[in-house]
């Protein structure tokens, strides 16, 4: 007899008569050599129990010393293999294989529910009952030290759908946020939980599911504010650890996507993200869309914020991974007519040079950022067609892109106002009218004609990828081809093939 055929008996004689308990003992010992077969038998076996009550037992207070009746010593001993069944699941979910961690997780969820919904003891509101320390042993194992949980915490995140659950989620959670500095492990779990968990969302609606209790039956009642705060709390631990560059660049993707908008006091974040805006790559560029989120909603004054903005536009940021949020906030950012045209020109011609370098799909998305620009600074326009050079030389060739002796301008200047970009001239966007992608070819003539009058779309520009273009080159330039004139009929050769006739002569031989 197979194991789940031999498991699913054992569970039907258990439930139809309390002489073969014992069975559950026998499940027991085969957990370690069949842990997913036992786990989901173990599952069906006290989900049903619960639900018919056997492991319930009232509170009572006995003066006297008193033999225990049979049917007590089975509910004790009962409640005591199903807190034996808890320890083994939550020892499966440290287990190195992750079908045996994912379905541990899923029926520890589902006993806690049946839990919820038939307690083992008497409660005060009989409408509604959560196991909360279930809950927490459940968080504490996902949150481990040790090891990477991001599978586990995806499918934690199913219960999100229940608004008890996530209540008390977001309750727990200060309690098994450590104060001193954790293990790194431990850091990336949390980043990781926090990101994935949404908080509840203000509602009155008395028909939200519910993990435990009756539906709909409006006992409970969940506090958005309390999960606010605790999330709030659970924050300003995590500010105070010391992390490494890759747990930083978690840190301020979490802090962006989930938790600033969250935060009572957003303006404490200036500190650290002035930090973080000082390092390279990635981790100045997520800084920068949480320091436009202080500069544009909670009135934060950064003056050198420009400064900052144009020393980013190096030739590294086309390998980086957020580079669309850097085209994204900047456009936002020198969206304003009021800006110093020399500041701005500074902008487009870096952006002109980094033509030079950059990939065909972000080479698109510079082009119509200087269009834009173009249009908000229409003073501008004399970069276009203006000579080379103080002495007034003549405009440098398409082809002679690598000669450009006389361009004023310094791209090694750190200020744009000292870059001396008002001097210079977009011949670099004049070059890429020869680009050998027609997309980028055309792309670059905008500045031949005469610049629209509603600025371009950044947002949808940069929906565009490579893969975009590839597939459209594609199919610009090949046609279908036909593979086949005759429908063949068998593995035979077509008719009229010359290798049939040679095999033809020499069957005949």
């Amino acid at each position: 007899m197979s194991t789940s055929k031999l498991l699913r008996q054992r569970a039907q004689e258990i439930l139809g008569s309390r002489k073969h308990a014992n069975n559950l003992l026998d499940i027991l010992n085969m957990w370690q050599s069949h842990p997913n077969p036992c786990i989901m038998t173990i599952e069906v076996i006290f989900e049903e129990l619960l639900r018919r009550g056997d492991l319930y037992q009232e509170r009572t207070i006995s003066l006297t010393i008193s033999e225990p009746t049979p049917e007590i010593r089975y509910v004790n001993w009962l409640r005591n293999c199903y807190e034996e069944v808890w320890d083994k699941l939550l020892n499966s979910m440290e287990d190195s294989r992750p079908t045996v961690q994912t379905q541990a997780l899923s029926t520890a969820i589902k006993l806690m529910a049946a839990e919820g919904k038939s307690p083992l003891e008497p409660v005060n509101n009989i409408e509604y009952y959560f196991p909360l320390s279930r809950l927490k042993s459940i968080i504490m194992k996902i949150l481990s030290p040790d090891r990477d949980n991001v599978s586990l915490i995806t499918r934690f995140q199913e219960i999100s759908s229940y608004v008890d659950a996530l209540h008390y989620t977001w309750k727990s959670l200060p309690s098994l946020t450590p104060k001193r500095q954790p293990h790194n492990v431990y850091i990336k779990n949390l980043l990781d939980f926090i990101h994935k968990l949404p908080l509840p969302q203000e509602s009155s609606d008395s028909n939200q599911d519910l993990l435990c209790g009756p539906q709909g039956s409006g006992e409970f009642k969940c506090d958005y504010a309390a999960a606010k705060k605790a999330l709030n709390k659970v924050w300003s631990c995590i500010m105070h650890w010391e992390v490494t560059q890759q747990l930083h660049k978690q840190l301020l993707i979490v802090l962006l996507e989930r938790v600033m908008s969250q935060l009572d006091k957003p303006i404490l974040m200036t500190d650290f993200l002035m930090d973080s805006l000082d390092a390279n790559g990635p981790i100045g560029l997520l800084a920068l869309q949480g320091v436009f989120i202080l500069v544009t909603k909670h009135n934060l004054d950064y003056p050198n914020i420009f400064t900052k903005l144009y020393s980013m536009f190096e030739p590294e940021i086309f390998h980086t991974k957020y580079k669309a949020r850097l085209f994204y906030l900047s456009d936002i950012f020198l969206s304003s007519t009021h800006l110093p045209e020399a500041l701005v020109a500074a902008f487009a011609k870096r952006l002109s040079r980094l033509t030079l370098v950059a990939p065909p799909e972000d080479i698109r998305i510079i082009l119509l950022f200087i269009g834009n620009l173009l249009m908000r600074h229409p003073g501008l326009k004399r970069l276009i067609d203006k000579p080379l050079g103080s002495s007034g030389s003549k405009n440098i060739s398409p082809y002679e892109i690598s000669a450009a002796p006389n361009d004023p301008y310094l791209m090694e200047e750190r200020d744009p106002l000292q870059s001396n970009a008002m001097q210079s001239s977009l011949w670099e966007v004049k070059s890429l009218q020869c680009h050998m992608l027609p997309s980028v070819a055309t792309a670059a003539r905008f500045i031949r004609e005469p610049l629209p009058s509603v600025e371009y779309d950044m947002a949808t520009a940069l929906e565009q990828t490579g893969s975009h273009i590839f597939d459209r080159e594609l199919k610009n330039k090949i046609k279908d081809i036909m593979v086949t004139f005759e429908r063949p009929n068998s593995m035979a050769l077509p008719k009229g093939e010359r290798l049939l006739q040679y095999w033809q002569l020499t069957t005949m031989h």
